[in-house]
């Protein structure tokens, strides 16, 4: 531990991302990406915003991502902030909405990164258990807090939250900011956008880098009540003016408005989930009821790590948690049909044996 190292940085825990192997031939399962390209107009778009303009500053705004996202949501601009990933826009809301007196409430079993983002801003935090069957039990967050995130679906379960739920949270939980992290919402679920008209405590996350299919961008975006919003403007601009470049701003803008094309790609992986549900189930698997671009499942009669250990033999990466409650499950991305048929032929190989 370095000498210079200030008091901060002693106490963190930095989060762990999924890896990144350079292995050849691989099937790779472990980090949500989605199987198929981005746009081509996204990435047509990219290619004519590569020139002389590369030399200028980009809107420090983006306003026209904004604008895009408005319209696509039935908002107006003024109600939308967007970052460098929705990681960094989570960034922005722990230190600009979550640092409160009171701890902030979210699940036990969640997204690894709002504990780290609590060490870093040193937000007091309670961890709320999953229900036995791992579903979020909105019940449970009836208390006194200095705020409410969670994910929806949840990761790394796939869960899903009804709406109407959420719904209910908002009326009982009027004093403090519920925060809704929809990563992975385009795959199967109810987005809370159409809420935050109605509730001004309400900020709803998203990304590109799931259904849009642009994790290499680096493009996550905030929707909610201007208050909040400029909440986020007001930390963005005292830590980096112009956090999207024009290459993000363009991509980004034409993956929005090809409907046609994220429909079709949403479409294609949920179909390739529900088969790939039903071949593991079909080898004993229990999976989890998912609404995510990937499934949570484990074997009663056999490991989790051994099981990820001898898919990684036949280059095929699965992403497993050593961590209490989850620690027999693996975590597998939907890639594409011969993807998860090749996973499916690899489990059966690894099971008989």
């Amino acid at each position: 531990m370095s000498r210079f190292w200030s008091d901060v940085v002693k106490g963190l825990t930095p989060y762990v991302p999924g890896e990144q192997p350079k292995l050849a031939n691989l099937v790779k399962l472990n980090t949500n990406e989605n199987p198929y390209g981005p746009s081509p107009r996204a990435l047509e778009a990219i290619r004519a915003a590569t020139g002389e303009s590369l030399k200028l500053y980009p809107d420090p705004n983006a306003e026209q991502l904004k604008a895009a996202i408005g319209k696509y949501h039935g908002i107006g601009a003024q109600n939308v902030f967007v970052g460098n990933g929705s990681d960094e826009v989570l960034a922005h809301i722990f230190l600009g909405l979550l640092k409160q007196s009171r701890p902030i409430l979210f699940p036990d079993i969640s997204y690894s990164f709002y504990p780290v983002y609590c060490g870093l801003y040193q937000v007091d935090f309670e961890t709320i258990p999953l229900a036995n069957d791992f579903s979020i039990r909105l019940g449970d967050y009836a208390k006194p807090n200095g705020g409410i995130i969670f994910p929806n679906p949840n990761a790394p379960t796939g869960c899903l939250v009804p709406l109407v739920e959420i719904e209910r949270l908002l009326q009982s939980n009027p004093d403090s900011v519920v925060v809704i992290d929809e990563a992975y919402v385009d795959f199967g679920g109810e987005s809370a956008i159409s809420l935050t008209a109605r509730y001004p405590n309400l900020l709803v996350v998203q990304t590109l880098s799931k259904s849009r299919s642009l994790a290499g961008l680096r493009v996550g975006f905030a929707v909610g009540h201007v208050d909040l919003i400029e909440a986020l403007e007001r930390v963005k601009n005292s830590f980096n003016s112009y956090p999207l470049d024009r290459l993000a701003i363009a991509g980004a803008v034409a993956a929005i408005e090809d409907r046609e094309y994220f429909d079709k790609t949403c479409k294609a992986v949920i179909a390739t989930r529900e088969k790939l549900v039903g071949d593991l189930k079909a080898l004993g698997f229990e999976v989890l009821p998912s609404a995510a671009n990937f499934i949570f499942a484990r074997h009663p009669q056999h490991d989790a790590q051994e099981s990820a250990l001898a898919l990684r033999r036949r280059s095929i990466i699965v992403r497993h948690f050593k961590l209490p409650r989850i620690e027999q499950f693996l975590r597998i991305t939907v890639g594409t049909d011969e993807q998860c048929d090749a996973l499916v032929a690899a489990l059966k190989e690894i099971l008989g044996a």
